[in-house]
């Protein structure tokens, strides 16, 4: 049941990507959230493209090749924009789920 929820979430490998290493080598990340829980508290260097606007704003994430990074309060969000993004032919996204947890991981603390 568990790797059903990682595969619906868009974390179906058994190991999570190193998202540090995913950011060094150009990777974009993006949070989802609204833009008040946005301003609330993010990752520093994140991009701002809620959920709801993420189709009309595909022009800012303009290299498909390029690997982005999607993050939200707890990973549904983010798993929406992987979608949402997989099927405008974006080829290397990844779910980092919530935004406190995925800055743990980047940072170390």
């Amino acid at each position: 049941m568990i790797d059903e929820l990682k595969k619906m979430l868009g974390r179906e490998s058994a190991a999570e990507p190193d998202y540090s290493e995913l950011l060094r080598k150009g990777a974009m990340l993006i949070d989802v959230r609204s833009e008040a829980e946005y301003a609330g508290g993010h990752i520093r260097g994140s991009i701002n493209i809620p959920v709801d606007r993420l189709s009309a704003s595909l022009h800012k994430l303009k290299d498909k090749k390029c690997p982005v990074i999607a993050c939200c309060a707890s990973g549904v969000r983010s798993a929406k924009a992987r979608s949402i993004l997989l099927s405008h032919g974006y080829e290397n996204v990844y779910n980092g789920g919530g935004w406190h947890s995925l800055q743990q991981k980047i940072t170390g603390r």
